[in-house]
């Protein structure tokens, strides 16, 4: 054997194992997080999944206890439209969405109800908040609005008197369609009238009342439920009333 063979076969390196036990721990530890990913995902999945398809509705019927100036409400989760305002407490506003005509609040089962525009008739939308008038949309007939009306009113059908205003009321494309009430103050709610029953929206109408200790409610609607304003107008008065009470008094209990 030649020194120059020997010397070659001196200097070539050990053959060592193909994978590190280094390489090995980092594969271990990234399948570890990889599997704990997915439990989260599995786990989790379930309730994005919940929240993604009810979108800001929820379907809790469990109850909040509301505080707004004098008047304390109890309300399920459900009819209250914004998370942010669905818990007990103290409040200056609540806003509320109710199924016409059933005046129920969001379930599984309707939701489409909620979340189809073209179905603007089947919901209505309250507001509601301590009164800071005097008088309610009614009662601002004769001494406000009648002032700016220009024209003679117009029969609108349905009992109702359609009034339009000067351009000096500001009210733009607005209308005030009025009926006399013989057990009460006369009927007054503020429109946009589309030209296309179509076009029509759920905000085309808003009026507003009073109810309980100190609340105004200013409730919006389609155009095409003035056919119904009469049972539109008790419908919610009678909700808010029953739902609502003195805030120094208990809860009681609801109706």
């Amino acid at each position: 054997m030649s020194f120059a063979h020997t010397i070659a076969e001196s200097t070539v390196p050990e053959e060592g194992p193909l994978v590190s036990n280094r390489f090995l721990a980092k594969i271990v530890l990234f399948l570890a997080l990889m599997a704990c990913l997915t439990g989260a995902v599995v786990l989790g999945g379930g309730w994005l999944g919940k929240r993604i398809k009810l979108a800001g509705h929820t379907d809790s019927t469990e109850f909040v206890h509301v505080v707004i100036g004098r008047d304390r409400l109890s309300l399920p989760k459900n009819v209250i439209r914004f998370e942010t305002q669905r818990q007990s407490g103290t409040a200056e506003r609540l806003d509320l969405y109710l199924l016409w005509p059933e005046m129920e609040g969001f379930s599984g089962a309707k939701s489409t109800r909620f979340n189809d525009l073209t179905k603007s008739d089947q919901l209505i939308f309250l507001q509601v908040t301590q009164s800071v008038m005097s008088r309610d949309m009614s009662g601002r007939v004769e001494p406000i609005y009648a002032h700016y009306f220009t024209g003679e009113p117009v029969d609108a059908g349905y009992g109702l008197s359609l009034h339009r205003f000067s351009e000096a009321a500001g009210y733009d494309k607005d209308v005030l369609l009025t009926a006399h009430l013989a057990n009460g103050p006369d009927y007054a709610v503020r429109c946009v009238i589309p030209a296309r029953p179509e076009d029509a929206t759920s905000g085309d109408c808003q009026r507003d009342i009073f109810v309980g200790q100190d609340l105004s409610v200013l409730y919006r609607f389609s155009s095409n439920l003035l056919p119904q304003w009469q049972e539109l107008d008790d419908a919610v008065r009678s909700y808010v009333s029953k739902r609502a009470s003195a805030a120094t008094q208990g809860a009681g209990k609801m109706r």
